[in-house]
Formats: C-alpha cells, structure tokens, sequence
C-alpha cells in the first residue's frame, strides 16, 4: 500500500491530463469497425477492449475496469431503434456511474442519439466518423471523466477529515519531544505505522502530524475507528461496494481505502479488529490490491497506513486474539506516546489551550486559572490523560463563577480515587444539568438568551429546564 507518495491536487490533475493511459471498452456487431477503431486508439495511447454484442460487452466491463466506453447504438441487423444501445448504456451506467459512455450513431438516427444524451450518454460520434473529432472526443471524455472521479474522490475523504479543528500538540516536556523526533523521522519513509499508548494521550495528533510532514501531506486524511465497525459492514466501509451488491445497496459506496488514496488511512483502535476481518486487512497490505464488495475486478490501493491501540498487541498475539503476520505488517516503526502522568511539564500549556478553547465556545474570554487551580492540575493523576484533562477544563469553563477558575470549580476531589470516573462529578444527570444551568443564569444576571448561547441550548429549551428545576429568569 506504500507506493509513490502523494502528490499535490494539481499535480495529479495535470498527470491524469497527460500521461494517463485509459482503458476503453469498444461495442460494435462489425468485426472490421472494431479492428479498425483498435488500431487507431492504440495507436493514440489508448488501452483498448472490443466486444461485439451488448452481452459481451457487459462481460467485460464487469471483469475489467473501464475508463470511458465507446457503443454503437445498433446491433441486430436492419435495426434502428437504438433501443439495443440505450438499454447496453443503462447496464453500463449500472456498473460505473462515473465512466463516460460515448455513443455512435448513422447519421440517419441522429435523433436516436440525442435520445441516449438524455439517459445519460456524454457524448455521440455520427458514422462514418472523422478520425481526429473521434480522438477529440473520447480524449476530452476521457479527462473529464478521471477529474470527476477525483474531486468525488476528495469531496468523500474530506467529508472524513477535520483539518479545521486540529489540536496544536502541545511537547514540553522531555518524554514528547522524544516521540515528535521519532515522528520526524518515520514521516518521510512512507512505511507503516504503529502508534500505542493509552486512551486519552493523542495518537490520533501524532498520527496528523506524521501525515503533514509526509509526502502525502497535499493527500487526504482518513481516519476509521476499527472498533466501532460491525462485522456485517466491514468490507463495505473500507473497501467500498457497487449498485445492488446487497439489497440496501441502491448507490455504489466509495471505500476508506479508496478515500485515502494518495494520503493516510489512520486505522484506530486496531486492536478491537476481529480475526476474521484481520485477514481480510492483512490481504490487501501483502497486495496492495482492494476489492469492493460486489465487483469482480481489484482495484491498486495507494495509501500510507498509520495503525494505532491502546491493547498490548504482543499480548493478543501470544493468546491467538491478532494475527502475528498482521501485526508484523503494521509495525514496521512503533511510536510509543506516554501517560498525562509521565509528562507532567505538558499539563499547564494543556490545560491553558484547552481553556483558550473552551472560552472562545462559551464566550467567557475573560477566564484564567487562579494559582490553587494550576497547582491542583498539576497534582493530580490524570488516568483518563490529555483527553480527561480537556473535559475538566471545559466543564471548569462552565461552572466558574467569577473571572478565575477556582479548584471547586475543576471538580478533581471527588473523582481522584474513583476508578470509574471519566471526569465527571459524582451527582445524579439532573443535578448537573441543574447546576450548569443554575451558573450560566447566575453569570449571565438572568439573562435567558446569554445564557442559552453559553449552554448550547434554545431558548425554549432553556425555559423547559427553568421550570424544571423551578428557577428564576429576568423578565
């Protein structure tokens, strides 16, 4: 899966312009004007298919991948209804929604042709054809179909990336700055990643960062959670799947995989993968090849594969819960991200960014730590690491009272010694709720707009919870 790194959107778009060669499937009932079209597209850098029957054309293009097709309209002899054509370009259309279907046409069924563009043909050729319009044509389908295929391609992996909302990586202390100059050095290698650590320490930015120092940078960023895919929808969610491969299947359905392309696939919590579905994983990184369910052909998958667990996968090996070959083949480098704990020089310019960010959502700009505060940030655990000291500091946010943030107001005494704590206070939902809201009325002098904005909630839900818990608003 580790090929050529990727390159910029314009650098591909202008090599899919110029030295792409592209595979067209040719359908026409007479031999001579299929070897005579073979000669002339091969001879202009095209990979050609022929086929002489609607039914072996479609045998091809279920066997093989086609960039764009070139169809007669007409095959029965005598016959010009185009009707054999028209439903040839459904099938197809069927298979590949995005390959171009150019359609040849008598000049006598012109309109036949005219027909066909509106059930989807791109374009249409009268016969007897002049060569360089002919060229003209399917080398302008050609490109444009590929440059569809790949803005499709980004809008579907962006719809997987949160650049907008990356984390700055905080790495003061020691202990980090030795795991950022391992990432340095890994990036560039395009090999395969494994990033360990416990819940809650940041791999996921790790995993960002080594991306943006690869030379897959200008590629996408995909991210898939291992754990929260069920088995039934593994193979469609990572490799994809066509029109009517199942029942629900009404659409073809755009992989993980084929979304990274050129870029990162970030496989978290690979750990929690079946075994079942780690052959099939461990298949496409010993091939470099995916297949989406549904299709008879293999598609080339070119993506850098970051993998990252919080399990100890040497452990799962030894018990037969991972297979050894697949964990070989994520680990070529292992990056090892410490504990909140271990690092404790990274916990005030933390807790200080989170606060910077959780300020700016509750517009409470104003807020500091008061010295009690950090001090007690930085005596504290953290066994739920970077990820439980953000939910502290944005609950901290909400409840304070004044201009600083006071250590009753980070919560930290009640959940040091519970092991089930998850940064969370020990007090029934209502009663939260009810303090949440009982300090955005206070800091906000009554005020119900102010104080719905700051809790995320519309007014008229702020008022059923007003008389729920039977508290006084401004007028």
């Amino acid at each position: 899966m580790n090929r050529t790194p990727g390159k910029s959107t314009n650098n591909r778009q202008t090599e899919i312009a110029t030295n792409t060669r592209y595979r067209v499937l040719v359908a026409d009932d007479q031999l001579d004007v299929l070897k005579t079209l073979k000669l002339l597209l091969q001879g202009e850098g095209f990979d050609v298919e022929t086929a002489n029957s609607p039914q072996a054309a479609l045998e091809v293009a279920r066997r093989q991948h086609f960039d764009l097709a070139l169809i007669d309209l007409n095959y029965t002899r005598d016959t010009t209804s185009g009707q054999e054509g028209l439903e040839l370009l459904a099938a197809l259309r069927q298979i590949d929604q995005d390959a171009p279907v150019v359609v040849m046409t008598a000049w006598s069924t012109v309109a036949v042709a005219v027909n066909a563009m509106h059930e989807g043909a791109s374009d249409f050729i009268e016969k007897p054809w002049k060569n360089q319009r002919l060229l003209s044509i399917l080398k302008n389908q050609a490109r444009l179909g590929s440059a569809l295929k790949e803005q499709k391609r980004l809008r579907a992996s962006r719809r997987q990336q949160f650049e907008d909302e990356r984390e700055p990586l905080i790495a003061e202390s020691l202990a980090m700055q030795q795991v950022l100059n391992i990432a340095e050095r890994v990036s560039m290698a395009d090999a395969n990643l494994l990033i360990t650590g416990d819940n809650g320490t940041g791999k996921s930015l790790i995993a960002r960062q080594v991306h943006h120092q690869s030379g897959r940078r200008d590629g996408p960023f995909v991210t898939v959670n291992m754990g929260a895919l069920a088995a039934g929808v593994f193979e469609s969610e990572m490799f994809g799947h066509v029109k009517g491969a199942f029942t629900d299947a009404g659409a073809t359905h755009m992989g993980r995989i084929e979304m990274a392309e050129g870029g990162t696939l970030f496989l978290d919590e690979i750990g929690n993968l079946p075994i079942g579905q780690q052959a099939k994983l461990l298949q496409v990184l010993e091939t470099d090849c995916f297949e989406p369910v549904g299709a008879s052909r293999s598609r080339k998958a070119n993506v850098r594969l970051i993998a990252a667990t919080n399990a100890d996968l040497r452990k799962q090996v030894s018990s037969g819960e991972f297979r050894k070959d697949l964990f070989f083949r994520l680990n070529t480098v292992e990056i090892h991200i410490p504990p909140l704990h271990q690092r404790p020089e990274d916990v005030t310019p933390l807790a200080h960014l989170f606060l910077q960010q959780f300020s700016r959502k509750y517009t409470r700009s104003e807020l500091d730590f008061s010295k009690s505060a950090l001090s007690e940030l930085l005596t504290y655990s953290w066994p739920g690491n970077v990820r439980e000291l953000s939910h502290v500091v944005e609950r901290a946010v909400l409840m304070a009272a004044g201009d600083e943030i006071q250590c009753p107001d980070l919560n930290l005494q009640n959940t040091q010694d519970n092991p089930l704590h998850d940064s969370l206070p020990l007090m029934t939902l209502d009663s939260a709720e009810e303090s949440l809201v009982r300090s955005a009325m206070e800091r906000f002098d009554g005020n119900v707009v102010k104080s719905a904005k700051a809790l995320g909630l519309s007014r008229s839900a702020l008022y059923r919870r007003l008389e729920k818990y039977d508290l006084e608003r401004n007028p």
